[in-house]
C-alpha cells in the first residue's frame, strides 16, 4: 500500500486518507477496464499517469485479498447463506430492522428487511422493506475534512469524486460571475466567448485553460454518477468539435449569433463579442428543446434497463444445469424420439453444441446475464445500505424522515422494481436527511453546479434543465411525495419569465384602509409625490396547522447580505437578455425591514404578552444571534446588525435551530451527523423568514423544511418595482407554500404598506384569520413592565 500511496501523492493533490481510499476503492472495482478507466479519468492521460494505471491495474489484485482474520472493524463475516450474494468485507447491520425483530435467517438472503418485493398474498417474506432501507444525501462519509461529515468509514464513488469536486467548485463557480462582470454580461447562463484560433493571456481563456485541467475531475464526477449506455462529454473536450460526445454543440448554437458584434474594450482593440438577444432567445429555446428530448430518452433507456425480474427473487443459477451434457442430452433425446422426427433431433442436437462452443469461448446466456446483473445489484445495494446507516438509531431516524416527507412507500416500490435507479438515488443521499455539517460548508453536494452543455451531470436520469443539486433533489422529492397529483416539472427559463411577467402584471393598488405616514416609503422614498407601489394580493389565508399556542416559540430571521443595503435596482430586458440595470426610487431594503418588524414584534407581543421579545438571528455568509429584541431595546439591538456579504440561509436556519433545541433539550434527541431531532412533545417553532431576494442555498431550506413537522415557517420576500427578478422568485415560493403547508409567504415590492404586510404576515404566523379590527386592537403599543 505504502509504495502505491507515494507514487500516486506525485500525481494527485489529496490527503493521504483520501488517497487511501481512492486506492481501496479502485483496487475493489470488478474488472480492470473498469479500474483503468477510474484511474485515468481521474489522473489523466499525462506520461506518469498512464504508467502508474499500468502498473496498478496489474498488482491491484493483491490489494483487494483481504488479509487473514481481518474484518475492517465490522462484525465477523457472515455464512454463505447470510450474504447471499454480498461482497466478501459485507457484513449485516448490527440488531434486527424496527418492524421486523423477529426476522429469520431467510430474510437475511435478500436484504436487512426481507425479500424487498412488494406483498403478494400470505407470504410474510414477500413484504418490502423498512424505509430505512434508503438513505438520503451523499451521507457524511468516511475521512476527516470531507464534504459530507459522516462519521463512519463508509464510502463510495460518488462520495469520492464529491470530496474532490468540492476542493474547487466554489471557486470555479466564482471565477465565472468575476468573468462575467468584467465583460458586462448580466444572465448566468451565458460564458464569456473570445474569437481566435489560439490562446491568449485574457481572463477568458485563462478561465478556459482552468476548466481544461478540470477535466479529470469531471471525468471522475460523471462516472459515479452515469447510468449504464450513457456517454461522457464536456465542453473542453481535447476531440474537435465535429467528433465530440456533446450534443449541444451543433444543435443549439451560441447566444453570440453567429456574426459576432464587438464591443470596444480597455484591453483590446475589439472587445470580446457581445450576446445578441435574438440569438439568445434562439439558443435559449433551442437548448430547451434539447434538454427535455435527451430527459425523456435517458429515462426510457434506463427504465428498459432494469430487471424484468424482481433481483429479490433470483436465485443464483444451477451450473449443472446451465451445462450442456453432449451424450446425456443425445440419449434423453434418443430414449423420447418416440414422437419427434430425425430432423427435431438433428436441430436440437446442433443448438446444444452450438451452446457448449459458446459456453467454451465465455459467452453467456441471457439468462446467466440476468442473473449475474441481479446478483450484483443485491450485493451492491445491501452493501451500501449496510455502510450508510450501520445500526438502528440510524435506521429509525431515516425511517421517520421518509415517512414525514411522504416517499417511504415510493422508495419501496424503487427498491423492488427499479433497483439501478434506487442505488443510484441511494449513493446520492435522496433518502435520508441533510447532514447538519451542509449548513455552514460554502461547497456542499447540494451546491454542485448542473450544467447540460459543460456536461456537468445531476443524480437522476432527467438532470438537464436544473440548476444545482439541491434543485434536482427538491423536485425529486415533489414529484415522488405521496398525494403529488402529476409531475411537478420545473418551468424552464423562459416560462419562468413569462409567469413573472404575468404575475406582475396582475399587481392592484394595495387596500386604502392600510395607509400610513409612518410607512418608511413616505418618510425616505427618493421621488417627489411618490405614494404606494401595485402590489399583486397574496392568496386568501387558509389556515392548515393548529393556531399558535401559549407553548409555541416564535423567533426572526433576517437577511443582512450586502443587497440590504444597495441603492434598489431592477433590470433592462430586451427579450430575455439583461442588458442593463435601472434605478429604482424606493427605500433601501434594510430600512423597510426594519420597520415591518418593529410593527411585527409589537404587535406580536400585544397579542400574546410576552415582554421578553422575540429571537433575532441575522445571516449573510455566516449567523448571528443578535438577542431577544422587543419595545424597549430595539433601537439598541438593531445597532448590532451588520449588512454585507452572500445570501446563505442555511447558516440562519442552522442557528435558528441550535437556539430552539438549546431552549427545548428535554423534548429533543441529538444525532452526530443529522443534528437536533425534535420529540412529540417539543413546543412548535414559529419562525418569520425575511429574504430581499434568491438565496443561494434555497432549495436546501426547502428540502430541510419538507422533512420538519415541528416548525412552521412564514417567509417575507421584499422586491424592487416591477422587477421580473422579484416575481420570479416570488412564483417559485408560492409553489413550495402550495406543497408543504407548513411554509407560508408574503411578499411585496417597491413602496409597500407596511401596516397591511404586517397584517398578512400576522394571520400566517398566528395560523388564524386576523380582523382587521382585531389588528388594529394588536397595533397599540403593549404596556411593558419592568423585569
Amino acid at each position: 500500500m505504502s509504495q502505491w500511496l507515494l507514487r500516486l501523492r506525485k500525481l494527485l493533490p489529496l490527503d493521504d486518507a483520501e488517497l487511501t481510499q481512492v486506492i481501496d476503492y479502485t483496487a475493489k472495482l470488478p474488472d480492470d477496464n473498469e479500474a483503468a478507466a477510474h484511474l485515468q479519468g481521474l489522473l489523466g492521460d499525462s506520461p506518469e499517469a498512464v504508467e502508474f494505471v499500468t502498473d496498478f491495474v496489474k498488482h491491484r489484485g493483491e490489494l483487494a485479498q483481504p488479509k487473514p482474520n481481518q474484518t475492517n472493524g465490522r462484525a465477523p463475516a457472515a455464512s454463505t447463506d447470510e450474504k447471499a450474494g454480498s461482497p466478501p468485507d459485507y457484513a449485516p447491520p448490527p440488531g434486527p430492522p424496527p418492524s421486523h425483530a423477529a426476522a429469520t435467517s431467510s430474510d437475511a438472503k435478500s436484504g436487512p428487511n426481507g425479500s424487498g418485493a412488494p406483498p403478494s398474498g400470505p407470504n410474510p417474506d414477500n413484504a418490502p422493506p423498512p424505509s430505512y432501507a434508503a438513505s438520503s444525501g451523499p451521507r457524511a462519509s468516511s475521512f476527516s475534512n470531507n464534504v459530507y461529515g459522516f462519521t463512519n468509514k463508509h464510502t463510495n464513488a460518488l462520495i469520492q469524486a464529491g470530496n474532490i469536486r468540492a476542493r474547487d467548485e466554489q471557486e470555479m463557480q466564482q471565477a465565472l460571475q468575476n468573468l462575467q462582470y468584467e465583460y458586462r454580461i448580466y444572465n448566468p447562463e451565458i460564458e464569456p466567448e473570445h474569437e481566435s484560433d489560439y490562446y491568449c493571456s485574457c481572463s477568458i481563456h485563462q478561465f478556459m485553460r482552468r476548466k481544461m485541467n478540470r477535466l479529470g475531475v469531471q471525468r471522475m464526477w460523471a462516472d459515479a454518477v452515469m447510468y449504464p449506455g450513457e456517454r461522457f462529454y464536456s465542453s473542453v473536450s481535447i476531440t474537435p468539435t465535429l467528433f465530440s460526445n456533446n450534443p449541444y454543440y451543433l444543435r443549439c448554437g451560441s447566444p453570440f449569433g453567429y456574426g459576432y458584434s464587438r464591443s470596444f474594450n480597455n484591453a483590446y482593440m475589439w472587445g470580446p463579442p457581445r450576446p445578441s438577444a435574438v440569438a439568445h432567445l434562439a439558443w435559449t429555446r433551442d437548448t430547451i428543446n434539447l434538454s427535455n428530448q435527451l430527459n425523456h430518452e435517458a429515462q426510457m433507456r434506463v427504465d428498459n434497463r432494469e430487471p424484468r425480474q424482481s433481483i429479490w427473487e433470483v436465485t443464483p443459477p444451477n451450473i449443472a444445469q446451465l451445462s450442456i451434457d453432449d451424450k446425456g442430452r443425445d440419449s434423453k433425446q434418443q430414449s423420447a424420439s418416440n414422437g419427434n422426427s430425425e430432423s427435431d433431433a438433428s436441430a436440437t442436437a446442433k443448438k446444444g453444441k452450438f451452446a457448449s462452443f459458446k459456453k467454451s469461448l465465455g459467452i453467456k446466456s441471457s439468462e446467466e446475464k440476468a442473473t449475474e446483473l441481479a446478483s450484483s445489484l443485491r450485493a451492491s445495494i445491501l452493501a451500501e445500505e449496510a455502510g450508510r446507516w450501520p445500526d438502528s438509531a440510524h435506521r429509525q431516524l431515516v425511517a421517520g424522515y421518509q415517512q414525514k416527507v411522504g416517499m417511504a412507500s415510493h422508495i419501496a416500490d424503487l427498491r423492488a422494481r427499479k433497483p439501478i435507479q434506487y442505488l443510484h438515488l441511494l449513493r446520492a443521499g435522496y433518502f435520508e436527511p441533510i447532514p447538519v455539517a451542509w449548513a455552514t460548508q460554502a461547497s456542499n453536494p447540494l451546491k454542485f453546479t448542473v450544467e447540460a452543455r459543460e456536461g456537468w451531470r445531476g443524480i437522476t436520469p432527467a438532470w438537464r434543465g436544473y440548476e444545482d443539486l439541491a434543485e434536482e433533489r427538491l423536485y425529486w422529492v415533489l414529484n415522488h411525495r405521496e398525494g403529488s397529483v402529476g409531475m411537478r416539472m420545473k418551468p424552464d427559463f423562459i416560462s419562468e419569465m413569462d409567469m413573472a411577467q404575468r404575475r406582475m402584471a396582475n399587481a392592484v393598488e394595495p387596500p386604502p384602509m392600510y395607509f400610513s405616514p409612518d410607512d418608511t416609503c413616505m418618510r425616505m422614498h427618493t421621488a417627489s409625490g411618490a405614494g404606494y407601489s401595485k402590489q399583486v394580493m397574496p392568496s386568501p389565508f387558509r389556515a392548515f396547522d393548529r393556531p399558535e399556542q401559549p407553548s409555541d416559540d416564535s423567533m426572526i430571521l433576517l437577511d443582512v447580505s450586502g443587497s440590504m443595503d444597495f441603492d434598489p435596482v431592477r433590470p433592462i430586458y430586451d427579450r430575455y437578455l439583461i442588458t442593463g440595470y435601472a434605478r429604482s426610487t424606493q427605500p433601501k431594503n434594510k430600512e423597510v425591514a426594519k420597520s415591518i418588524i418593529r410593527r411585527f414584534t409589537d404587535a406580536l407581543a400585544h397579542h400574546d404578552h410576552q415582554t421578553l421579545g422575540y429571537d433575532l438571528v441575522t445571516f449573510a455568509n455566516r449567523a448571528t444571534y443578535i438577542g431577544a429584541i422587543h419595545h424597549r431595546n430595539f433601537d439598541q439591538m438593531w445597532r448590532s446588525v451588520r449588512v454585507g456579504g452572500g445570501t446563505r440561509v442555511m447558516t440562519g436556519w442552522q442557528k435558528v435551530k441550535e437556539l430552539h433545541f438549546q431552549k427545548h433539550h428535554e423534548s429533543a434527541i441529538h444525532h452526530p451527523v443529522y443534528g437536533w431531532q425534535a420529540g412529540p412533545e417539543t413546543p412548535i417553532l414559529r419562525l418569520l423568514l425575511f429574504l430581499d431576494g434568491e438565496a443561494t442555498d434555497m432549495d436546501e431550506f426547502e428540502l430541510d423544511l419538507l422533512g420538519l413537522s415541528w416548525a412552521h415557517v412564514t417567509i417575507f420576500l421584499i422586491g424592487v418595482d416591477n422587477c421580473p427578478h422579484h416575481h420570479r422568485h416570488a412564483n417559485e415560493l408560492q409553489r413550495i407554500s402550495d406543497v408543504n403547508h407548513h411554509v407560508s409567504f408574503v411578499d411585496a415590492q417597491g413602496n409597500c404598506p407596511e401596516r397591511f404586510v404586517t397584517h398578512e404576515l400576522l394571520k400566517r404566523h398566528l395560523g388564524y384569520d386576523i380582523s382587521l379590527q382585531e389588528f388594529e386592537e394588536m397595533e397599540q403599543l403593549p404596556a411593558y413592565t419592568e423585569v
